[in-house]
């Protein structure tokens, strides 16, 4: 019998040696680390521990025509960590094995199905035991199934006289070998999910420095601070170099080294169109059709390009660039998702904060553009003008400048809905027709039902307020004002402001593009803001050969 326990023991250590190497083996890791396992997981975790329970049986030792052997060490793991599918495939496989290498054999059907039950019974308590005790529950269900077949053996071979000399030779040290070695190897692949906890200790407290770190520079958010935030991004995770983006252009990037700053601001690389398609973190180790176009960098080999994901869905991208594709570890994979929603975050309050502030500055703004004194001054004038020659439209100008005036002072810059701003805008209109009588015409094109939909109130007004100054009056350029708002083919609804005058000047409309706006500045900026801060994009402006093209989408509900 003690040369039999030496044999067995020497066979726990061939598997204990290949489930420590398995833990090396970052396939096997990333399985063992989810949660949840999918198909593919489960046909690569149902080979392994099924040619570990064949190994098991063939370093086996015979013992009167008996195989004592460490074969339900592999089914065990299979039930206890991998669960019910993969023990059972794995009790199947190695079950099936070993009647079929010794047909006819004394052991080979009793221990046949021992084999079949112990991966039933390992896997059928893996959704019931915590992972903490799966170390404990594999030491006794390798009891177990040992047990088992011991029983089978003495009730189904014969000669009796002959199993229960087996049974009496190799119970103890095959119920000790498998018990104990489904304990240590239950233990190693533990040590992965140990690791796992360590790790995220390490990056929490990691990504908490960087948040604190970065909080302030999210205060004022400028390309300075951006540029400040991936510089203390690439410190913290030692990559050559760090980007954020937008949807369109990169918004910052940092290098200690200067052959490796980015000049540019359009995304042309494939894998961060990916990403911002996509919405998922992308794994790069090769990198030329993301770097083709900047010769600057041809010598980095590898990134992790993360998403930053907000409440408009994916904005933008974080980008870590390593020269080496040792880099593309779990450890900076999990850094970069905790980054960038550590960054989605920031980004997001910095947002609400920067459009509590617009909006703030929009109402007064708004509200010293419209009420002022030489607006109030010109609609009375049209009142007093028309009180003697015609009393009726006295009337009708009074009621429009009292819906005018009701409208700006209640909303502010709340949302309203789309009928109540074209109510405003057909006052303003109406009171501005008064003055110059038949000098311009707006035409109304609004599709059936969009006039229940919310938009920020005072946005329609001061374009169609813009298009008659500064594109019919002021240069007595055309005559018609078109105000459309309908429903986008894509998604939300389309709204278009479109006059037929003097057309707006392109230095105007760059630096609106580029919020190179002075701050007293108001009217066509002003409301480019707060679209762009509540919908993610502004206003799209367009000089026409005769006129201005004004247009925005508000989103869907």
């Amino acid at each position: 019998m003690l040369g039999l326990s030496n044999h067995l023991l020497n066979n726990i250590g061939y598997i204990i040696a290949i489930a420590f190497g398995l833990t090396h083996v970052n396939t096997f890791k990333r399985i063992i680390e989810k949660e949840k396992y999918s198909v593919r997981d489960r046909v690569i975790l149902s080979l392994l521990f099924s040619a570990i329970a064949i190994l098991g049986t063939y370093v086996g030792t015979d013992y009167n025509g008996a195989i004592a052997n460490t074969r339900n060490i592999g089914v065990v793991v299979a039930g206890v960590v991998g669960g019910p599918i993969i023990g059972l495939v794995t009790g199947v496989v190695a079950g099936a094995h070993r009647y079929f290498i010794d047909v006819g054999g004394i052991t080979a059907l009793p221990c046949a199905i021992a084999t079949v039950l112990g991966g039933i019974l390992s896997g059928g308590v893996y959704r019931k035991i915590e992972p903490k005790e799966r170390k404990l529950y594999g030491l006794l269900a390798g009891i177990i199934v040992e047990n088992l077949s011991m029983g089978f053996i003495l009730l189904m071979s014969r000669p009796f006289e002959l199993a229960r000399d087996i049974v009496t030779n190799i119970y103890i040290p095959m119920v000790l070998a498998n018990g104990m070695g489904a304990f240590i190897v239950i233990a190693i692949t533990e040590s992965i999910l140990e690791e796992k906890k360590r790790m995220a200790g390490e990056q929490a407290k990691l990504i908490l420095e960087v948040a604190n770190k970065t909080l302030p520079h999210f205060r004022d958010l400028t390309n300075k601070s951006l540029i400040n935030v991936c510089k203390i991004i690439r410190d913290s995770v030692e990559a050559e170099l760090v980007a954020i983006t937008d949807r369109e252009n990169i918004l910052a990037s940092y290098s200690s080294e200067e052959r490796y700053k980015i000049n540019h601001t359009e995304i042309v690389g494939i894998g961060t169109k990916q990403v911002l398609e996509t919405g998922e973190i992308l794994i790069a180790d090769e990198l030329e059709d993301e770097l083709k176009f900047r010769c600057c960098l041809k010598d980095l080999k590898s990134a992790i390009i993360a998403p930053l994901n907000t409440g408009q869905g994916t904005t933008g991208t974080l980008k870590l660039y390593f020269k080496e594709n040792s880099s593309l570890t779990s450890r900076n994979k999990y850094l970069a998702i905790g980054l960038s929603q550590l960054i989605s975050t920031q980004l997001e309050i910095s947002r609400v904060e920067r459009l509590k502030n617009e909006a703030a500055k929009a109402e007064i703004k708004a509200l010293q553009a419209q009420i002022n004194p030489h607006f109030l001054f010109n609609a009375l004038h049209t009142v007093s003008s028309f009180v003697r020659i015609d009393p009726a439209k006295a009337r009708k100008v009074i009621i429009d400048l009292s819906t005018y005036l009701r409208y700006s002072i209640e909303n502010g810059d709340r949302l309203v809905s789309i009928g109540k701003e074209l109510e405003q805008v057909r006052a303003y209109v109406d009171i501005e027709k008064a003055r110059f009588q038949n000098k311009f015409m707006v035409h109304y094109d609004i599709e059936e039902g969009v006039e229940e939909k919310t938009i920020p109130s005072l946005t329609i007004q001061p374009l169609v307020e813009n298009a008659l100054k500064h594109g019919i009056l002021k240069k007595n350029t055309g005559k018609n004002v078109y105000i459309s708002v309908c429903r986008s083919e894509e998604e939300g609804i389309d709204i278009v402001i479109e006059d037929d005058g003097a057309g707006i000047e392109e230095e105007i409309i760059e630096n609106i593009q580029r919020d190179n706006v002075k701050p007293e500045k108001i009217g066509l900026y002003n409301v480019h803001s707060r679209i762009k801060l509540l919908y993610g994009r502004g206003l799209t402006i367009e000089r026409l050969d005769k006129g201005t093209r004004i247009s925005f989408n508000i989103g869907g509900e």
